[in-house]
């Protein structure tokens, strides 16, 4: 067996993924002007393969206390957390009528905006410091029910936003204008964002880099992880160029 897939197998035990319950569809119409989704990118079939899973583990289900709200985090920099992120928001568009938003929360390095062809300019960070809904703050994407919430102006405030109230409240506002929340964070080993906007969601989905994470490096983040009680739905190997069994799949 490989290190790939004894690096999932490792990461994967103990991961309980709940279902997600009935989708409630909303209405309201945020911007007039749309974004494109999906259209300008081509990510590859290993990719959506990933992210299909994905959709399917956690979402695709029917127990009503399953996440509706979930966080994505890397590794490290670099490893496609992004990618993932807005690969599952289109998967996840084609498969349920909910209403969706894609949170841009990586004020460190955002690049769903960029991936986007959008700017970054009004949005999370914006809403901690303006008043007025938080849907004011978002915009539509091209695919009906997909929105995104970009990061914001980058501030120097940051760190101070991530444990406050004022964040939590914005949160909140977001689970009852959304139905579903895709949230993009920064790496979990250069910084402590990602821990502390997965207390705001219902859990969190680790971003692995094929041939790259080491097994020992993912091994003492799910440990952290866990002590600080946070869930983790699920793990991703992503930029991989073989086939993994599904055996596998069904061990995270």
């Amino acid at each position: 067996m490989s290190r790939n897939f004894e690096l999932l197998q490792q990461v994967g035990r103990g991961f309980e993924v709940p279902p997600i319950p009935e989708p409630v569809r909303i209405s309201s119409k945020l911007h007039e002007k749309a974004t494109p989704i999906g259209t300008r990118l081509d990510f590859g079939q290993v990719a959506r393969e990933e992210a299909s899973r994905l959709v399917q583990r956690i979402f695709l289900s029917s127990d009503p206390k399953a996440p509706r709200a979930v966080l994505f985090a890397g590794m490290a920099d670099g490893v496609g957390c992004s990618q993932i992120c807005l690969l599952v928001a289109e998967i996840l568009r084609s498969t349920v009528s909910g209403s969706i938003c894609l949170v841009e929360a990586n004020f460190r390095s955002p690049s769903l905006s960029g991936m986007l062809g959008t700017t970054n300019d009004h949005g999370l960070t914006n809403s901690m410091l303006q008043e007025g809904p938080i849907r004011f703050f978002a915009r539509p994407l091209a695919i009906d029910n997909v929105w995104l919430l970009s990061c914001g102006s980058l501030s120097s405030d940051v760190p101070k936003f991530l444990n406050s109230d004022r964040l939590k409240a914005r949160f909140e506002e977001l689970r009852a204008e959304f139905d579903y929340l895709l949230v993009d964070a920064p790496s979990l080993t250069r910084h402590a964002d990602a821990t502390a906007l997965a207390r705001l969601t219902d859990g969190l989905v680790l971003v692995l880099e094929a041939d790259s994470t080491r097994k020992e490096a993912a091994l003492t983040v799910m440990e952290n992880l866990r002590a600080a009680q946070i869930q983790v739905l699920g793990a991703v190997l992503n930029k991989r160029t073989f086939p993994i069994p599904e055996l596998i799949y069904q061990r995270l």
